[in-house]
């Protein structure tokens, strides 16, 4: 079953458990950790957590818009976000773990309060889609427990719920093939039918492994426990 086919409250249950599982991970690291690497090249924790905070407080904007019908865009344009979080990076430890916590708990107060009939309400994402409101719960879900990972402190695809990593697979497969990216790429889960990204190339790498080895390459987050028939390199840009 897709995530999207879950009922409203069990997609936003588990949009608060990847939140609870990202700020475990945050609360096991020291103030001096977060000058640390992660696993994004160029961003160091502190990037890491201003992003993840204020993706809370932009989803806050698509909330406010679908509730009240005025637009407010999630950022005002990729550099001003990209400007917030190199900013955000600068604060001490304790103001970057309190944007966290303070973002989180805004975002999920406009989740409780947003009227039944606001849901279906469209709003445009960072990307430029049009998508009802109640995407925020998987826009959150693919951002937390991605990210939790990112840290790079002992966060698992392994420990992501199955609907999280079927999802973020027909999410990054959809992309892929949307950009005609991935010719020749074929991802096969143990127990699952192939997956070819372009069906009449012919083979030229082959990606195998349990679930979350797979999705975690296919996102970008590393080889760990997949065999690779091929030459593979880096996988396709999703996002």
């Amino acid at each position: 079953m897709s995530f999207h086919d879950l009922p409203l409250a069990e997609r936003l249950l588990i949009a608060r458990r990847g939140t609870a599982y990202f700020a475990q991970r945050l609360a096991e690291l020291s103030d001096t950790d977060l000058d640390g690497d992660t696993v994004l090249s160029g961003w160091s924790r502190r990037h890491l957590v201003a992003h993840v905070g204020y993706n809370a407080a932009a989803l806050c904007r698509l909330l406010d818009w679908a509730a009240t019908g005025v637009q407010t865009p999630m950022y005002a344009s990729p550099e001003q976000r990209g400007r917030e979080i190199a900013e955000g990076a600068t604060l001490s430890a304790a103001a970057l773990r309190n944007l966290f916590d303070h973002t989180v708990a805004r975002l999920d107060e406009k989740w409780r309060n947003l009227p039944a009939s606001a849901w279906d309400a469209q709003v445009r994402t960072a990307q430029g889609r049009l998508v009802p409101v109640s995407e925020t719960a998987w826009m959150r879900t693919r951002e937390v427990w991605i990210h939790a990972v990112d840290l790079d402190n002992g966060g698992r695809f392994g420990d992501f719920p199955g609907v999280v990593l079927e999802s973020l697979l027909t999410d990054i497969v959809g992309m892929w093939r949307r950009k005609d990216l991935g010719a020749g790429l074929v991802l096969e889960i143990n127990g699952s039918a192939p997956i070819a990204l372009s069906p009449e190339s012919p083979t030229t790498t082959k990606i195998s492994g349990p679930p979350s080895a797979v999705v975690r390459w296919a996102a970008g987050r590393g080889a760990v426990g997949v065999a690779i028939d091929g030459d593979a390199g880096e996988p396709p840009r999703w996002l």
